[in-house]
């Protein structure tokens, strides 16, 4: 009854249990690299990092190139579905943002529906924010 009743508090209303991505993902040494690192000299050793991505398409917003952050942060939502996949996502649950690996993942999905609002997508902008909170409602405040 325990899970049932921690489902139903978090929102998880159809039981789903939570993906997480591996302890050893690809984005924990990412995590590390960019504390010093360039990013896209890290995202170039680790194309499949979707938190290398993320910092790429903040570092364009920052610029100023809107059109380049959402190719990145596009990038990083690929890859970062690809991964859920091979740990069992099946399109709909808790995606947690309390376990590390998982954040680049939802960093990217965030920059996604950012990147899709300022150029104008607001239907993509609200899928994105659907997805955000069935993913984790935290995240939304």
């Amino acid at each position: 009854m325990a899970d049932r009743t921690d489902n139903l508090t978090s929102g998880n209303l159809l039981g789903i249990p939570e993906t997480r991505l591996p302890d050893d993902f690809v984005d924990v040494e990412v995590s590390e690299e960019l504390v010093d690192g360039d990013p896209r000299e890290i995202a170039s050793r680790h194309l499949d990092s979707p938190l290398a991505w993320a910092t790429l398409a903040q570092d364009a917003l920052t610029d100023g190139d809107d059109v380049a952050a959402y190719a990145y942060a596009r990038t990083g939502y690929h890859r970062g579905l690809d991964a859920l996949r091979k740990s069992g996502w099946r399109g709909q649950g808790p995606i947690p943002a309390s376990h590390a690996p998982n954040r680049g993942f939802l960093r990217s999905l965030a920059m996604l529906g950012e990147t899709s609002r300022r150029l104008g997508d607001e239907a993509e902008a609200d899928r994105v924010t659907g997805f955000l909170r069935e993913a984790d409602p935290s995240l939304l405040g």
